[in-house]
């Protein structure tokens, strides 16, 4: 199965997918899946686009807008994890994973799924010391600070991570894994990237809980992001297993952000089959942790060895079992994505200093999720726990647009910067018709019932438990707070691919963001490429991202 590899997408997923394309049609392959490793940037429209945490100078609507509108259809199918600029608003509806669009599919903060075969596991945002034991206690509008906690990771979700038992073959981070540039070409890494040294001399650059994934989990693969350059690693297990660790740059030319692998589906999968399923032992553990679930802005912990409760969350097969029976015995993801905010329409003039943040909204698929596995939803949670009416009425399609992964299955005003250079992004924070949209509805009247409600008038304190999911209801007693074959080479390196050969037409180099194929495995560089950039329609214009953004140390 070919997989592409994509490093931060910052919103420009018709550059990545004309690539892609690109790509099949030089090389007469298909690309079956696309991963993306953070800083996606889902922003459905201008009130979305307010709730990323960059400086408004550098806001962008990009393009993701006409894959959520229908305008666009994305051509291969697209998994992807949080980084630190989402539209943190939208991916806090979608906790244990969604889709934000047809064929476009988050992993959650985080998740476990399967792709014929092949067990991809993630974790989003990135790693904050001051927010780590905290509970998820932010929802929209965000205040300054909230903006930038919200895409930090919890101890919570490392944690069931580490219950998995069988390891994972592919696993996906935003930051790095501490201390993995100690397993590749340091002295490389530092010629880009001078500043990484006081950090790489400290053992402080990456992650220390994706450290611990790493050591835990063992995948053979680990991509990652963040960072912006291209690093390989080969990382070695004490049971005599290794780690091949990539990560990549961001969509920009002449960089280094996408790469094909080859890797064999799973025993008894059928070739060009595609099937996106949920991974039984990942639903069992979010079943089981359920009441470990936080919402309060003050530190916790998990249980561990010495305590009289249980600590250890791995399933036994009997556990399985049941929740295998709760899906019917069918883990195939269903199709269910459903627009409930109006995209963005670049054919009307919107004043963007009158924009403001968007309530937080309960999402349908969260809904039935939670429902069917029988666990809570934080976002709904927070809510009800600090007294905020869970939805009043929003945009709602209702016609959802299904969009088959395989036909067997019916079911930061600059340009993009060549020579950006980001050097303390370490330390950065910060021809289809639309789909109709047939009425504004309220929410509530087109969604599920939730496990537990409360009238937006009532106080705290008339709420029956009774309808909150059964491992959870004591949360109402907490405080208010305020196999695997790669094409890649052993030392895991990879060739260049050159947008000016003549086997390229200029209509096709054209089409793509040029010089973006550096960094293709397999295919020789060469000199003699162009700077040009996609010429785009009139619309209105938002300022773009450029060094500045990734150069801004965090506020927080």
């Amino acid at each position: 199965m070919k997989i592409a590899i994509e490093g931060c997408a910052h919103g420009e997923l018709e550059k990545i997918y004309d690539l892609v394309e690109t790509i099949q049609q030089r090389e007469g392959y298909q690309i079956d899946l696309l991963i993306c490793c953070g800083d996606f940037q889902s922003t459905r429209n201008l009130e979305d686009l307010q709730c990323m945490a960059v400086p408004k100078k550098h806001l962008d609507i990009c393009t993701f807008y006409k894959y959520y509108s229908g305008e666009k259809k994305a051509p291969v199918l697209t998994l992807f994890i949080g980084g630190n600029h989402e539209a943190s608003n939208y991916l806090q509806e979608l906790p244990y994973g969604g889709w934000v669009a047809p064929n476009i599919y988050y992993l959650g903060y985080a998740g476990v799924v399967n792709v014929n075969g092949i067990r991809i596991g993630g974790i989003s945002g990135i790693y904050k010391g001051h927010d780590y034991l905290k509970g998820r206690f932010e929802f929209s509008p965000f205040n300054e600070s909230t903006k930038r906690s919200v895409y930090h990771i919890r101890q919570i979700d490392v944690f069931r991570l580490k219950q998995l038992a069988p390891r994972m073959d592919i696993m996906l981070s935003h930051d790095w894994p501490r201390g993995v540039s100690d397993y590749g070409n340091k002295n490389q890494l530092l010629r880009f990237k001078p500043a990484f040294r006081e950090d790489i001399e400290a053992n402080k650059l990456g992650s220390p809980p994706c450290e611990d994934l790493l050591r835990t989990l063992k995948p053979p693969y680990w991509f990652s992001a963040h960072l912006h350059c291209k690093f390989s690693a080969l990382i070695p297990h004490e049971d005599g297993e290794d780690t091949k660790f990539l990560a990549l740059d961001k969509c920009l030319p002449k960089r280094r952000f996408l790469q094909v692998l080859d890797i064999e589906s799973g025993e008894g999968v059928s070739q060009g089959k595609l099937d996106l399923c949920y991974d039984l032992e990942w639903l069992t553990i979010l079943n089981l942790t359920n009441h470990l679930i936080s919402v309060k802005g003050s530190n916790g912990y998990m249980p561990g060895e010495g305590g009289a409760e249980r600590f250890k969350f791995t399933p036994t097969e009997e556990e399985k079992k049941v929740v295998l029976d709760r899906f019917q015995n069918d883990l195939r993801i269903p199709l269910n994505f459903t627009r409930i905010v109006e995209p963005y329409n670049a054919t009307v003039e919107q004043d963007f200093d009158l924009v403001e943040q968007p309530k937080a909204f309960v999402n349908p698929q969260t809904t039935d999720f939670c429902d069917k596995l029988n666990i809570d939803d934080p976002l709904r949670l927070v809510m009800l726990m600090t007294g905020h009416s869970l939805n009043t009425s929003t945009y709602v399609d209702q016609t959802p647009s299904s969009v088959s992964i395989n036909p067997e299955r019916n079911e930061d005003e600059v340009l993009l910067d060549d020579d950006d250079d980001d050097d303390s992004c370490a330390n950065d924070d910060e021809d289809q018709k639309p789909a109709p949209f047939l009425s504004r509805a309220p929410l509530a009247s087109v969604l599920p019932q939730p496990m537990w409600r409360q009238d937006s008038e009532s106080d705290m304190s008339t709420l029956d438990d009774s309808s909150l999911s059964t491992s959870n209801r004591s949360i109402l007693s907490l405080p208010t707070p305020k196999k695997h074959d790669s094409t890649l080479s052993d030392n895991f390196t990879v060739d260049d691919l050159n947008l000016s050969s003549p086997k390229l037409s200029t209509a096709e180099s054209e089409k793509v963001l040029p010089l973006a194929m550096e960094g293709i495995a397999k295919l020789p560089a060469e000199d003699g490429r162009s700077d040009e950039q996609e010429e785009k329609p009139p619309m209105k214009k938002f300022k773009r991202r450029n060094q500045a953004i990734y150069t801004k140390d965090d506020s927080d």
